[in-house]
């Protein structure tokens, strides 16, 4: 391929054969490919990784933090909802069916991290007067994605 890309600009140069245009377009072509299995497998090992620590690790001090700064954020920009965190729908025990369908028993299909901060919304945010909503915030081929927790501070509405 290197010799074809070389003699396009050489009006000098003899034409490639259909043989070696076809050839030049299979290497580009399983080169692209590898590329992208590559990052396939790079983005399964990340997803392998986040689902390991999703279901295994205590939500740390870092990830409150972020929360906070979250809602601080949207408060500096007039909002009274934010987006405070999300998780792949298959981390649910029914890959997020209930919250979906706006099940009231929602909060019983968390793992992990997500029934945690689900946990301390109940113990610390609810009583302050915070709501929380899931929502399923993307739909690949059609079918429930990610999960959404969002935050919410906005007055009462009768």
């Amino acid at each position: 391929m290197a010799n074809i890309k070389d003699t396009a600009s050489d009006i000098n140069a003899p034409a490639p054969s259909a043989e070696q245009l076809r050839m030049a377009l299979l290497e580009e072509q399983m080169a692209e490919a590898d590329k992208q299995e590559k990052l396939r497998a790079r983005e399964n090992q990340e997803l392998m990784k986040f689902t390991d620590s999703f279901l295994k690790d205590q939500v740390n001090d870092d990830e409150i933090a972020m929360v906070r700064r979250l809602v601080m954020n949207a408060v500096k920009n007039g909002k009274y909802e934010a987006l405070v965190y999300s998780f792949p729908s298959e981390l649910c025990t029914d890959s997020g069916r209930a919250i979906n369908s706006a099940d009231p028993q929602w909060p019983e299909t968390l793992q992990g991290k997500a029934k945690q901060l689900y946990e301390r919304y109940v113990k610390n945010a609810r009583p302050q007067g915070y709501k929380l909503k899931a929502m399923v915030i993307n739909f690949p081929g059609g079918i429930p994605g990610d999960i959404g927790f969002f935050l919410s501070w906005a007055p009462e509405t009768k």
